[in-house]
């Protein structure tokens, strides 16, 4: 993984596991690489790794286990779901449906694009 610039880094970290939750590669219950492991492989601060799994802890998407490490919670990739669907026209799809529509497409246009990519 590759961070860039215009980003911090902790941020990145928290979407990286968020997305490997959402998308199955991470199950309820698998390990979570630590912030040593983190901060080892991508020559990051360890702060740096933790500030982004403790963003994921407060979001109840993985938990600490004491002297084991930390996991992905039961649940996880439902919350992030639903979390995801309930912003999912505001915040991706009305921004890109303006911008059509500023570049002249229609509606129905618009429509028969998204029909054909699914």
């Amino acid at each position: 993984m590759a961070f860039d610039d215009s980003t911090p880094i902790y941020l990145q970290i928290a979407e990286q596991i968020r997305t490997a939750i959402l998308n199955g590669t991470l199950k309820e219950g698998d390990q979570v690489m630590s912030t040593t492991q983190y901060a080892t492989t991508y020559r990051i601060n360890p702060a740096t790794a933790a500030k982004g799994l403790n963003l994921l802890v407060d979001e109840r998407l993985i938990e600490k286990r004491r002297g084991l490490g930390m996991f992905v919670n039961e649940g996880a990739r439902e919350r992030l779901g639903s979390q995801r669907r309930a912003t999912f026209f505001d915040e991706v799809l009305a921004p890109v449906i303006a911008d059509a529509h500023a570049l002249g497409f229609t509606t129905q246009q618009i429509i028969t694009h998204i029909e054909e990519a699914s």
